[in-house]
């Protein structure tokens, strides 16, 4: 920044790097370019190149993510477009014909509803007749599975009551006879228990008979003669006696148990009896008349349903309509329907109806495709539309496009008007400066022209008008030449600024002769200088010996040590 340019132009402007004096004389046309390019800063022109690439790319993007194309998809919408515009030319004629078929069958289905709607009546008077017919048959049936039930109640009624009259009558004969048999229950409880006392006492008499025995004919109580016991203490007789009333209790239980068995049968008999009464009251029966009269009844009834014909003909519907009054109405009611759908035939209508709905169908089915068919040109319509307004954008899109690449190609093109405009310069510029400094080295070269062709910079030196083949140069005069070359490189990126060149090892690769001619030449341009600032040029190299016999203002070795780099002035 104090010098006011960056190293880049530094280096250019006052650094002549090792080997770069004769590279410029050998340098290859592209190459030195190249150099020419880096030195008018070209590289910036690529840098505004790339940015504007950025700017095109990021801008298509943006026209792409606003409608979904470019400027580059303009042949492919156009080409859609040409395709939809087929579709719509191709679809015209199925419309057409679409719209034709679709008024003939309108025609034909105003024909058929016509002639339906005049019979429809007819089949709902029709349904009327067989919603009539089922009724009459629900109901006669009805009335047949009622009478059947009143027939299975009155059966049942009588075959309870048949057997009830007999039980019935016999209650208070059952009813005394069982009073009896409890009596003589309760009797020979009474005498068992008598019995069973007895002989609890005589078995207490036996215990006192056993120790009541004579020894000797003598009483054991109080020892007096006794012929014999009496019977009651004699333990034979007690023994008999207990035999007699355990017989007695046996006798006595047995018929216990038989009255007991009687008195069950007896209950259950007057059960049955009680139960024969409560039936007969149940059912209302009083008198076996009234049994005999609902046994006529039954038969009766059955009688009736034996005559119920079958009901599905004309002749049984007249037949069964007898059944009752509400039978009879409803007869006569199929009678009024019958004759209101005189001349109608089921089957044609049935025809008619299947007909009719086959033209709905097919009107629906051309419906659809004519609607498919506008919707198809509508939606290429539309797409139409759209694609053109895009079209429309994508053109000015186009345009600001190709805006962008004229000016891509005319002024941040390196092979441009303006780059070739400013290499122009700059090779002026050079080679009238580079000709000033052999103008001070006083060289058999007056002039050095650079001239730019296709991809390559020539470089033509000049002796008054003559032009001179640079490879016949001496060392010295190449040198002098790419010297003034570098100087004049320098010059165009501001080195009066510095006034001072460094050269790094100038002479590699030169002979002694050549290293001598390029000092003698230095020490001529800082010698020859007119500027009130003459240029210092300070030299990097390892070959001393080219400063012999040298106006070298000051030398200075530098040498490695121990502690860095020593610095030694010769």
């Amino acid at each position: 920044s104090t010098l006011g340019l960056d190293f880049q132009k530094l280096r250019i402007a006052s650094i002549v790097q090792q080997g770069e004096l004769g590279s410029i004389i050998k340098a290859k046309p592209k190459e030195f370019k190249e150099l020419i390019n880096a030195i008018i800063g070209i590289d910036k022109l690529d840098l505004a190149s790339e940015n504007l690439k950025v700017v095109q790319r990021s801008f298509r993007e943006s026209i792409y993510k606003k409608h979904g194309y470019d400027d580059t998809h303009i042949p492919l919408l156009q080409k859609e477009q040409e395709r939809k515009q087929a579709e719509i030319t191709s679809a015209e004629p199925q419309k057409n014909e679409l719209g034709i078929k679709k008024e003939e069958k309108i025609k034909d289905l105003e024909v058929l509803q016509k002639r339906y709607n005049e019979n429809a009546t007819k089949e709902m008077t029709l349904r009327q007749i067989e919603e009539r017919k089922a009724e009459f048959v629900k109901y006669v049936k009805d009335a047949i599975i009622s009478i059947q039930k009143d027939i299975t109640e009155k059966e049942r009624k009588i075959r309870d009551c048949q057997n009830c009259f007999d039980l019935a009558t016999k209650k208070e004969e059952l009813e005394s006879s069982l009073k009896n048999i409890r009596i003589s229950i309760e009797d020979s409880q009474k005498q068992i228990s008598e019995l069973q006392t007895k002989k609890a006492i005589l078995l207490e008499h036996a215990e006192l008979a056993k120790k009541l025995q004579l020894q000797d004919g003598k009483c054991p109580v109080c020892d007096s003669h006794v012929e014999s016991l009496k019977p009651v203490f004699q333990v034979d007789h007690i023994k008999e006696e207990q035999e007699k009333i355990k017989l007695q209790i046996i006798e006595l239980e047995q018929k216990r148990s038989q009255f007991a068995q009687t008195e069950r049968e007896t209950q259950e008999m007057s059960r049955k009896s009680s139960a024969a009464k409560a039936t007969l009251e149940a059912h209302s029966i009083q008198r076996l008349e009234q049994l005999q009269a609902l046994v006529q009844e039954v038969q009766s009834q059955k009688d009736q349903i034996q005559k119920i014909p079958i009901i599905t003909t004309t002749s049984g519907l007249m037949q069964a309509s007898e059944l009752d009054s509400h039978t009879k109405t409803l007869y006569e009611k199929i009678e009024i329907l019958q004759k209101e759908i005189s001349g109608f035939d089921p089957l044609e209508f049935s025809k008619l109806k299947t007909n009719l709905e086959m033209t709905k169908m097919q009107l629906s089915k051309i419906d659809q495709d004519y609607g498919a068919i506008i919707q198809k040109i509508s939606t290429a319509t539309q797409q139409i539309k759209q694609i053109n307004m895009t079209l429309d954008e994508l053109g000015r899109v186009r345009d600001y496009v190709a805006k962008l690449d004229e000016i891509q190609d005319n002024i941040y093109n390196r092979d441009g008007p303006v780059a070739t405009s400013l290499r122009s310069w700059a090779l002026s510029t050079i080679s009238a400066k580079a000709s000033e400094y052999l103008e001070m080295l006083n060289t058999k070269i007056h002039r050095i022209t650079l001239s730019e062709k296709t991809r390559e910079i020539s470089i033509t030196c000049y002796s008054k008008n003559t032009m001179i083949d640079i490879d016949s140069l001496s060392g010295g005069e190449q040198m002098s030449v790419a010297l003034a070359l570098r100087l004049g490189m320098a010059s165009l990126l501001g080195s009066s600024n510095l006034n001072f060149v460094i050269l790094d090892e100038p002479t590699t690769h030169l002979d002694s002769e050549r290293r001598k001619s390029l000092v003698r030449v230095l020490s001529q341009l800082t010698d020859m200088s007119n500027d009130s600032r003459p240029i210092q040029f300070l030299i990097i190299t390892h070959d001393a010996e080219i400063f012999e016999d040298s106006s070298v203002e000051k030398i200075y070795q530098f040498e490695p040590d121990q502690d860095g780099t020593r610095v030694i002035p010769l």
